[in-house]
């Protein structure tokens, strides 16, 4: 008698076990649903954003791997500006200098960030310049 209690103590025990498990895969699952809706959600804003910002500006962040906001908090660039743009280069490029102590990885960003700012710059003057030509009504 005593070990048939024993063994219904271990069945009890055995089946409260795997109830916890049960309950804990399902928050896990619907915490993984959550975030799965959300990254899909935040990946939709984004390509809008990108879609508002241009098609050329949005080919010029793809094929430099930045984006037009991360080239600009790496050069430090309010507003795009050539000079700026450049000088901020100039001198972040020389910092980062291996020889001075810097980083190989941070100059190679700075030049990264320059040559987006630089595509950019680019589709903004052609912008402007196929904006001049269009006959005004």
């Amino acid at each position: 008698m005593a070990s048939h209690v024993q063994c219904s103590g271990m069945f009890s025990l055995a089946k409260y076990l795997a109830q916890i498990i049960v309950m804990g895969v399902q928050v896990v699952g619907r915490a993984f649903a959550r975030a799965l809706r959300q990254e899909f959600a935040a990946s939709r804003a984004a390509a809008d954003a990108r879609g508002r910002a241009g098609h050329r500006s949005a080919a010029a962040s793809n094929l430099s791997g930045l984006s037009l906001q991360e080239a600009q908090q790496i050069l430090n660039v309010s507003k795009l500006s050539p000079e700026e743009v450049q000088k901020n280069y100039e001198h972040l490029f020389k910092v980062n200098d291996k020889s001075v102590g810097g980083s190989f990885y941070l100059q190679s960003k700075v030049v990264r960030a320059k040559e987006r700012l630089d595509e950019e710059l680019k589709i903004q003057a052609q912008e402007d310049r196929e904006k001049g030509q269009m006959p005004h009504t």
